[in-house]
């Protein structure tokens, strides 16, 4: 059920794994400083590790790049990233940084980010998955579509690991299925020309 009163705002889910960082590149380092959207991130890392992705991504972004702070307001024309061993989900106006069990192996997956969304905000949430292994994002899509999102996958002949793109395909359904350079100039395209629900 979408949360009242947030159709407004427009949400924007990423996911990645194997050979995801040039891809996220890719996608973020395209994004004018006025993206009209909040912008989250998930890439699968080891749980000891220290995740350098908002740095990395913030060389290439026009965009603020920052890891994700739970209970923090979430902002339009940001980018926030899900810190190592926590999941990242969001509520109406909110982003929660939890400690949840695992999924697909990983945590931080993309799953629980993209299911929250569609529940929070519905035909506003655009999902993206990109490379790598696996299939976690597949059943996340799914979700985002039910809700009447909007869904783009990496063409897994494009990515660096098949896997996930593959699976996702397979298993999703996806609206848009794009090399990476086209993620961009399609979100620009979804985003900017959607009529939010209210």
């Amino acid at each position: 059920m979408v949360a009242a009163g947030r159709q407004d705002q427009w949400i924007v889910v990423l996911g990645a794994s194997a050979g995801g960082v040039e891809a996220l590149s890719t996608v973020v380092g395209a994004l004018p400083a006025d993206f009209p959207a909040a912008v989250f991130v998930v890439l699968h890392v080891a749980p000891a590790a220290i995740s350098l992705l908002p740095e990395i991504l913030g060389r290439v972004s026009a965009l603020p790049v920052r890891h994700a702070a739970d209970g923090a307001r979430i902002e339009p024309t940001n980018i926030y990233v899900a810190p190592p061993d926590h999941h990242l989900v969001v509520e109406p106006g909110l982003m929660r940084v939890t400690e949840g069990p695992s999924e697909h192996r990983a945590r931080p997956a993309l799953d629980p980010l993209f299911r929250s969304a569609a529940d929070a905000y519905g035909p506003c949430v655009v999902g993206v998955v990109l490379s790598g292994m696996l299939d976690d994002g597949a059943t996340g899509l799914q979700a985002i579509k039910r809700c009447g999102g909007a869904t783009i996958v990496q063409d897994p002949d494009d990515a660096m690991f098949r896997g996930m793109p593959a699976n996702a395909v397979r298993l999703g359904a996806p609206d848009h299925v794009v090399p990476a350079t086209g993620v961009a100039p399609l979100l620009l395209t979804l985003v900017g020309n959607g009529t939010p629900v209210a």
